[in-house]
């Protein structure tokens, strides 16, 4: 079959760009890790010489960094004046680690799946998984800083008020958990919200729950504790039986990865009073292949590959994956027994379900 020389341009000028983004990935590490966002954000705009100066570090690295960070659009570069800048949209996603549309802990998790190549290379010829906990160590704090943005953004201001009196239960004085909380950042961000409400965050992987309490201890919180417990069998608010109930559950960017779903569905009903609420946040893909060929699905369809499919198998779940979709999602949540199970609301990157007895 002969080459059509335009589709080929075309096809090698995605693939120029490809390379570009994964090799520069490791730059935007650099930038962040060292303030150079920062710098240039509050003080720019500035030339190599001025900002290695700021961030006290080698002009000759900072020059090249600049020139690849100004070729992928990342700062902003003046000829007339050689210096660069960021504009306010760089610098809300790139220089202020407050910001809820902050993206730099995204290029910590891009790191790790690379790290971890090998093992997940392993297990598409022999078979079963790579565990949540055998990662490499830049998973988890990515995960935290890059998820943790998007909670700020969302969940106090449109995820918890689509669900049906749960903000209000919640200000009253409510008992909640979290499960699969990791590193605790929504779990926090809902205690500081709500002071009348008590706060449980349960994780399976013991060094993020001692993350999750140096957190809440930092933070003040007294409402608020962090427990080892997996999604089948984690107990009630104060650690007993099965009388002890929540009036709200919420699992945050995790169903997908479980290796028993349908166990943490059934759990959850177990473990909430009559009328409680469990929030499932998910990522928002489409039940379709052709619904996720796109650059979200394509993230998506990345990490799923890397992280959330061999974490399931690992465990010998069913692999649902980031690209599980809304239909799959609502089936393993009404297998919990769930009288009710509907989209609360969606954002272009996840998908709000709230199930009820």
């Amino acid at each position: 079959m002969p080459v059509d020389t335009e589709r080929l341009n075309e096809f090698l000028g995605k693939a120029v760009g490809d390379m570009g983004a994964a090799m520069s990935a490791g730059l935007v590490m650099i930038g962040d890790r060292l303030g150079l966002y920062r710098a240039l954000a509050s003080d720019g705009p500035l030339n190599s010489t001025e900002l290695s100066s700021r961030t006290d570090t080698k002009e000759r690295y900072v020059r090249e960094w600049l020139l690849n960070q100004a070729a992928s659009g990342y700062v902003t570069y003046d000829p007339a004046t050689e210096k660069y800048s960021m504009t306010p949209e760089q610098a809300f996603c790139l220089a202020d680690p407050q910001s809820p549309g902050y993206i730099a802990g995204a290029f910590d998790i891009v790191a790790s799946t690379l790290r971890d190549q090998p093992k997940v290379e392993r297990v598409f010829t022999a078979g079963g998984g790579v565990p949540w906990g055998d990662h490499d160590a830049c998973l988890f704090c990515g995960t935290e800083r890059f998820f943790a943005a998007n909670y700020r953004g969302n969940l106090l201001e449109s995820w918890l008020p689509a669900l049906d009196g749960v903000v209000e239960r919640l200000r009253s004085g409510a008992c909640a958990a979290d499960v699969g909380c990791g590193h605790g950042a929504s779990t926090i961000l809902m205690a500081q919200a709500y002071v009348k409400s008590t706060f449980v965050g349960f994780d399976f992987h013991a060094p993020s729950i001692d993350c999750a309490n140096q957190r809440a201890r930092a933070a003040g919180l007294k409402n608020v504790r962090f427990q080892v417990a997996d999604a089948v069998s984690f107990p009630g608010p104060n650690g007993g039986g099965s009388s002890e109930l929540f009036d709200f559950i919420a699992c945050f960017d995790c169903v997908h990865d479980m290796g028993d779903p349908a166990g943490c569905a059934k759990q959850v009903r177990r473990r909430l009073k009559p009328g409680g609420t469990w929030m499932v946040v998910e990522p928002d893909a489409g039940d379709k292949v052709e619904d996720n060929l796109n650059p979200v699905g394509r993230v998506f369809s990345a990490a799923s590959t890397m992280i959330c499919v061999p974490a399931s198998l690992a465990s010998g779940g069913p692999g649902l994956g980031a690209c599980a979709g809304p239909t799959r999602l609502k089936s393993v949540l009404a297998q919990g027994g769930f009288a009710s199970v509907r989209v609360a609301t969606t954002t272009p990157f996840n998908l709000v379900l709230e199930a009820r007895a």
